[in-house]
């Protein structure tokens, strides 16, 4: 039986990256709308397209093996061409892909991101998903538990019973239809936590809190999220940073890392690995706040969700800076 550091369980996906110059005639944006305008029937033409691996457990499950911790992932995919390029680069990457679903005569998920004027525009297909995982013969430290599509009920439950039964440590961060869902399976898996990873307005969604610019409203959000169970709870909130209380209800917050900014998908995800990145190298929680911000920084200076990811001797580096 294989052993893990972690294993991540969410999705793996093709991102289509579609790049659009500013003075391109054919789009624009409405400034009082913020409606992105395309003519109906038009043959519009982009600067750029660029195809990468991409889904929430795939680009965690990415940045650790390349901080050079032994990662799995379970997702689930088709069997089709989009299918075989996302296991060759989870193999590229060092990833297992052993617990990897192929569902027979279905296509793999992928997602469009149209970058125009600084912004993008994610066009997500909703595939419908079975995720009839087995967790038989798993043996991890750790598991990163992400979103998933609809049914993603059933395996919120196994993954807390497999957790509870093997005394595996949980890092989790929700996606929209678990925040959406009215049930209370997202504050059981919290509960049940070691980190949970949200940023700000996903945070007060699950306190049902109003967002505000108030001094003390991250403080505030940080109390609630850990009073509903999590022993460590982070809170991101973009170029304001990032905050976090311990298991000593100790706060801390560390500065968003200056970047350029190319694209920013994945960053989220980025900033979740390196904090755990750092929590596997036996680092602290000030210096894993530091990790998560460097490779989030790193991630969004580049196209594509695991193109910026660093590596540990990168972070180490970093950390003296």
């Amino acid at each position: 039986m294989d052993s893990f550091d972690i294993v991540s369980i969410g999705k793996a996906t093709l991102d289509i990256f579609l790049w659009v110059h500013e003075a391109n005639k054919h789009f624009r944006v409405d400034s009082k709308t913020h409606e992105l305008c395309i003519k109906t029937g038009e043959k519009a033409p982009v600067d750029k397209a660029y195809f990468m691996v991409g889904g929430n457990a795939s680009n965690v499950a990415v940045s650790l093996s390349r901080m050079g911790f032994k990662s799995a992932i379970i997702a689930e995919i088709g069997t089709d061409e989009f299918a075989q390029k996302i296991i060759n680069t989870l193999k590229e990457e060092g990833v297992s892909e052993i617990y990897l679903k192929q569902t027979t005569h279905q296509p793999s998920s992928f997602s469009i991101i149209l970058n125009f004027k600084g912004d993008r525009t994610i066009f997500e297909e909703n595939t419908e998903r079975e995720h009839d995982f087995s967790f038989e013969n798993i043996n991890t430290k750790w598991v990163y538990l992400t979103s998933l599509e609809n049914k993603w009920r059933q395996v919120y439950k196994n993954t807390l019973e497999f957790i509870r039964t093997n005394n595996v440590k949980l890092a989790f961060n929700p996606g929209t239809l678990q925040l959406d869902s009215e049930e209370d399976y997202t504050e059981e898996v919290i509960k049940n936590s070691e980190i949970v990873f949200l940023n700000k307005e996903e945070a007060a969604k699950i306190c049902n809190l109003k967002v505000t610019n108030e001094e003390n409203f991250i403080k505030d959000l940080l109390l609630s999220i850990k009073n509903k169970g999590a022993k460590v709870a982070v809170i991101t909130d973009g170029t304001n940073g990032s905050f976090l209380i311990d298991d000593q209800n100790n706060i801390f917050s560390h500065r968003a890392i200056d970047s350029k900014v190319v694209e920013r998908t994945g960053a989220g995800d980025a900033y979740a690995s390196g904090f755990i990145g750092a929590v596997l190298a036996g680092k602290n929680y000030q210096t894993a706040m530091k990790w998560g911000s460097e490779n989030a920084a790193s991630v969004i200076a580049k196209v594509g969700a695991t193109a910026g990811l660093l590596r540990t001797e990168e972070m180490e580096k970093k950390e003296n800076e």
